[in-house]
């Protein structure tokens, strides 16, 4: 209760839009980071590119934390909380899915992805005490069926790329992803989103600073104007609104309500690559889409919430 209180003076609980609609708006923002990502992903190495982003994004988003007088994380359990999730989501899943894509087949890392909401709904019922419903899995099965049935087309394309190597790091992003948004269900109800998704970026963009580090050449970025652009575009609305948002939304749902929206992800995606850039739009992509969309409505209007974080 006191933590719904906090809430409430922080004006995350009043009146706004629905949940289920700004967890829409969330997966539009993300799957709008796709086309942007391929417009520069040739300026800068991967992790530098991904830290960058992290980092502009979460600076973004402290500046308006310290400029609307948010507090900082008081207690330590708040602070492991935000550890988490950006080691998890940011640090571990921009690593993982961009040194994925170099070794696995388009179609089976778009498989591999789209199981973190299952097994985010996993993590919820051991961690969370979420207990999903019978209506809330066979959302979540229907729509991972959809995303099998998208991607099944793409299996063929480059499978000899795919190694056991290739699925390590995009299994390892997807669960990553998963106990990211674990705690950034438990940060719903205990710190004001831009602080919690600001710090979360932060931390997770160090991770990434000291992997590319390791693992690449950090000055050889091309900063021209199609990069500055793609970046500030995937930074801000891609990544520091997305965020906040999300926190919002995991604060008004259960996790597995708010990860079945992640199915409509290739959705949007598809829809942009056909109207942009002269994708096919094929049967199977139409009835994967429709199986997807059935999954994320049974899923998110399965009624059982389990206790609520704080």
């Amino acid at each position: 209760m006191a933590a719904r209180a906090r809430c409430v003076a922080a004006g995350l609980l009043g009146p706004g839009p629905k949940p289920r609609l700004l967890a829409i708006a969330v997966m539009a923002l993300w799957a709008s980071c796709y086309p942007l990502i391929a417009l520069a992903l040739d300026d800068a190495p991967h992790l530098t590119f991904a830290a960058l982003r992290a980092l502009i994004g979460g600076a973004a988003l402290m500046l308006v934390a310290l400029a609307t007088g948010a507090s900082w994380p008081k207690q330590r359990i708040e602070w492991g909380w935000i550890v988490l999730a950006g080691v998890g989501m940011t640090g571990i899943g921009y690593f993982g899915m961009f040194h994925g894509a170099e070794f696995v087949a388009p179609g089976l890392a778009t498989v591999i992805s789209n199981t973190q909401p299952l097994i985010a709904g996993l993590l919820a019922a051991a961690f969370l005490a979420e207990r999903a419903g019978l209506m809330g899995w066979t959302g979540l099965m229907i729509g991972f069926s959809g995303i099998v049935v998208i991607a099944t087309p793409n299996f063929s394309a480059g499978s000899s790329s795919t190694s056991s190597v290739g699925f390590g790091y995009v299994l390892l992003a997807t669960l990553g992803v998963a106990a990211g948004n674990i705690a950034i269900r438990q940060l719903g109800l205990r710190v004001a989103p831009v602080m919690a998704m600001g710090l979360q970026l932060i931390i997770g963009a160090m991770l990434l600073a000291i992997l590319a580090m390791a693992l690449e050449d950090p000055t050889q970025v091309n900063w021209s104007g199609r990069f500055l652009v793609s970046l500030l575009g995937l930074a801000l609305p891609g990544t520091a609104l997305a965020f906040w948002m999300w926190q919002i939304t995991l604060a008004h749902l259960s996790v597995s309500q708010a990860v079945s929206f992640s199915f409509v992800v290739p959705i949007i995606g598809l829809t942009v690559g056909w109207a942009y850039f002269g994708e096919t739009i094929t049967r199977s992509t139409v009835v994967g889409a429709i199986l997807s969309v059935a999954g994320v409505y049974f899923a998110s209007r399965d009624g059982r919430k389990g206790r609520s974080p704080g």
